[in-house]
């Protein structure tokens, strides 16, 4: 039997239902991950607390300067009073009294307390000069080395700090205003100050007005005896050898120095063992320019002279007001003399071998300062 018909003859088994596979379930889903931790903000300072500025408070304007009732210092009008007081016949210590009212108050107290000072009696060295005084008249001498002259110093430490010193300076201007400025030279520049004390014409301790005054800053009758005595004493001492003859030269003749005499001088040096400092003042021969004299007046003085300026006696006693030059002063370095001994001052040849060799220096050294000093008067 074919297999076709073998089969249609059996019945066709019950086909039996397979059972369908589950369908298979997918994962459940996982839960998203966090989110991550946001990063933390940079600290930022928290601005400044803003304010408002305080109102500014309104500046008052200063009220107008009163007009200054002070006098000023005028020592034109102060000069030109004590002339005009003087020549009424009043004794120094009244004219400044009359004078000081012209003064600011300062200056006028200064005045009334040298005016007393000049009746009084107070202490003073067995030569006249008067610690006290000098302090009370240093503003006025300052006042006419630094703004009426000018002065200019130089070589102030060549003076020695201590012992005997001679100094030799050339001499001009009828009133001893060159020793003056000297000291007030050692006085602000020296790192040891002293005063000095400095020889003056006789003639001029005759004048009631005047004698007085100069021995209270330091002026000396020149003689050798007193330069002798106040050297072993160890002071400085100012001489000038030229005598009147230098301060009484004419204006044409100016720093033109004369002989130095026979050089007393150097054997005062000589004997005592002090040096002998040299200085050489630029300044002084304007102060009063001289362009004659009268004979008639010098002998009725008992003066050596009697100058003629441009200024006096024209102007009364106002003339004697000096004139503002610019002045410089050299120190120059000392001259030893201790090698020769006191028994050089009888050897002629070396007494005028050294007086020439001063002589010289303070030449030398006036006309260069002359050149350093440029202008005279600005």
């Amino acid at each position: 039997m074919r297999v076709e018909e073998r089969a249609a003859a059996e019945p066709l088994a019950e086909e039996v239902p397979i059972a369908a596979e589950p369908p298979k379930s997918e994962p459940a889903p996982s839960p998203p991950p966090p989110p991550p931790d946001p990063e933390p903000e940079p600290l930022v300072p928290p601005p400044p607390l803003v304010t408002e500025p305080p109102p500014r408070r309104r500046r008052r304007e200063p009220p107008p300067p009163r007009p200054s009732r002070r006098r000023a210092l005028d020592p034109l009008a102060f000069l030109g009073a004590l002339s005009g007081a003087l020549a009424r016949d009043v004794d120094l210590p009244a004219a400044l009294e009359s004078a000081a009212g012209v003064l600011p108050s300062p200056g006028r107290r200064t005045a009334e307390r040298i005016a007393a000072r000049l009746r009084g009696d107070y202490a003073q060295d067995e030569w006249g000069f008067d610690e006290d005084f000098v302090e009370i008249v240093y503003p006025f001498f300052e006042f006419m080395y630094e703004r009426w002259w000018r002065v200019q110093a130089t070589g102030v430490h060549n003076l020695p700090s201590h012992g005997p010193a001679m100094i030799v300076a050339n001499h001009a201007g009828v009133l001893p205003w060159d020793a003056t400025m000297m000291s007030v030279a050692i006085r602000k520049s020296h790192p040891m100050p002293r005063a000095p004390r400095f020889m003056v014409l006789d003639w001029a301790f005759r004048l009631p007005w005047v004698s007085s005054f100069m021995r209270r800053v330091g002026g000396v009758v020149a003689s050798p005896y007193n330069a002798m005595r106040l050297l072993h004493e160890g002071h400085l001492v100012m001489v000038f050898p030229e005598g009147a003859k230098g301060a009484g030269k004419p204006f044409s003749e100016r720093y033109r120095l004369e002989r130095f005499g026979r050089g007393g001088f150097v054997e005062i040096a000589l004997r005592s063992g002090a040096p002998i400092v040299p200085v050489a003042v630029v300044g002084s021969e304007e102060i009063y320019p001289k362009l004659g004299e009268s004979r008639l007046l010098a002998r009725l003085l008992g003066a050596p002279y009697f100058p003629i300026t441009p200024t006096f006696p024209a102007l009364g006693v106002a003339g004697a007001v000096p004139l503002p030059s610019k002045w410089r002063i050299e120190f120059c370095p000392p001259i030893d003399l201790t090698g020769f001994g006191p028994e050089a001052a009888e050897d002629r040849a070396t007494v005028l071998e050294i007086s020439e060799q001063v002589r010289e220096t303070i030449q030398e050294r006036l006309l260069e300062n002359l050149v350093k000093r440029g202008s005279t008067f600005i």
